[in-house]
């Protein structure tokens, strides 16, 4: 019931953060790649300007001098080789995949193979120039330019949401402190309401008028349990016990009874004898309540309910069975909110209430129904 600001920030923010961040990095990424293509380009031409260099210092070579030093530099390397791919000279220190005329890279080594006049410097034909690099630089760049491009957005994305979403936060803390005021109001006149009309069967015996008030009174406080789960959700931890579910499940039916009377409902039960298993009681109360409940309203009058508990193999089998309207849209009904008939009143919380029990409990269910012909829930316990 509780609106947290921080939580929708966050998770809104975490969104847009990753919208934007792909429309303004799609064109940084073009950027970056252009910067790679100049690179490549600038280390390509000064490996140009180094075979040039190379091929120059050749051609200047004196036939009177009997040595020959290729020029070494620092940050070059070069290799002589033959028309047959026979090294004349080499200070490589990697191995070449290729010979053909053109600029290559090998993981951090950019080369240029520049093929040379036959017979011409000193009988070689491939001037080999290579150069150790990396684009590291420009991957930096990028990484702590996406890197602030995330951070702003999600900064700029959480604080425009935060302050967007206080005035809701406000709202509904006043709304969940209304909530909580109007129920603590409504437990009073409704305890009063179950035991006055209990004193005045007792005293002046039972009536139909009588009957219909009890009903309504149960009926309401099935709804106020309801509303109270809700709120007390995920601030209350419903503690496990060892419970008699067979005879939970025989209070409780008892407890609907005098509203299924009220439409003349028979109640037909089976329910196998000292069936123990370890539960919450709120939880299996939600559980009980909200099916019989809504068995009995939408069940037709002077019809009958089936209930049913027993054990099948390591399984505890609970069944509700009712002759009435049937559900159209057994996926839809979970939903909160949503009411299969609007005219058989209530708020559609009742299952979606069930629902997330079954689902944190690892509950089974299985629902077979036929429209005007009824439906029966299959609540399946497993035994570990």
């Amino acid at each position: 019931m509780t609106f947290n600001s921080k939580q929708f920030a966050i998770k809104y923010a975490t969104i847009y953060t990753s919208i934007l961040a792909l429309i303004l990095i799609t064109p940084l990424i073009i950027y970056i790649m252009l910067l790679l293509q100049i690179d490549k380009a600038k280390v390509e031409l000064s490996l140009h300007e180094q075979s040039k260099r190379v091929i120059s210092s050749m051609e200047g070579y004196n036939n009177r001098d009997k040595i020959y030093h290729i020029p070494r530099y620092k940050e070059y390397k070069t290799a002589l080789y033959s028309s047959q791919y026979e090294e004349i000279f080499s200070n490589l220190d990697f191995e070449l995949t290729s010979f053909r005329e053109g600029f290559y890279i090998t993981g951090n080594h950019y080369y240029l193979i520049y093929p040379l006049p036959n017979k011409y410097y000193f009988g070689a034909k491939y001037l080999v120039v290579s150069t150790q690099h990396t684009a590291n630089e420009i991957y930096f760049f990028a990484l702590l330019t996406i890197l602030a491009i995330l951070l702003m957005l999600f900064i700029f994305s959480l604080l425009l949401l935060k302050n967007f979403s206080a005035p809701f936060e406000a709202m509904n803390r006043q709304l969940d402190n209304f909530i909580k005021d109007s129920m603590h109001e409504i437990n009073t006149p409704l305890s009063i309401i179950n035991i006055n009309s209990d004193l005045f069967a007792y005293k002046y015996g039972d009536n139909k008028y009588l009957q219909r008030i009890k009903s309504a009174s149960k009926t309401l406080a099935t709804i106020y349990n309801d509303m109270d789960y809700l709120i007390k959700r995920g601030r209350v931890i419903y503690k496990k016990e060892e419970i008699n579910f067979s005879s939970f499940l025989q209070d409780r039916v008892d407890y609907f009874q005098e509203i299924a009377n009220l439409k003349k409902i028979e109640i037909v039960t089976n329910i196998e004898r000292d069936i123990n298993y370890h539960f919450a009681k709120t939880k299996l109360q939600r559980v009980i309540d909200n099916t019989l409940s809504n068995a009995i309203k939408y069940s037709h009058d002077n019809s009958s309910i089936e209930i049913e508990l027993y054990k099948k193999d390591n399984k505890i089998i609970f069944s509700v069975k009712d002759y009435g309207v049937g559900i159209a849209n057994v996926d839809k009904i979970f939903s909160r909110y949503y009411r299969e008939n609007e005219s058989k009143g209530g708020f559609g919380i009742g299952l979606n209430i069930v629902k997330e029990i079954i689902d944190e409990e690892g509950i089974e269910l299985d629902i077979e129904s036929k429209v005007a012909e009824g439906t029966t829930f299959y609540y399946i316990f497993l035994l570990y």
